[in-house]
């Protein structure tokens, strides 16, 4: 079943919102577990984890920049 363009929309508002703070919060903990590594090793992890984040919601991401394909155009 395919998303709407709103549904799309307020999910991708709802992750942005209250899922990436989470994760921010989650990686941040599980990095603190470890003793402190090399700065560019952390700057690595931190990287990686940042894109990682995203990968699985990039369907929910794409599109949503755009006018809603559904809305009829003005002057039609």
């Amino acid at each position: 079943m395919a998303l709407s363009y709103k549904a799309k929309k307020r999910l991708s508002l709802l992750i942005l919102l209250v899922g990436l703070p989470v994760y921010i919060g989650l990686a941040w903990f599980l990095v603190s577990l470890f003793e402190r590594p090399n700065m560019v090793i952390e700057l690595g992890i931190y990287i990686g984890l940042g894109i990682v984040w995203a990968v699985p919601f990039k369907a929910v991401f794409r599109g949503i920049g755009q006018p809603d394909p559904n809305e009829k155009a003005e002057g039609e």
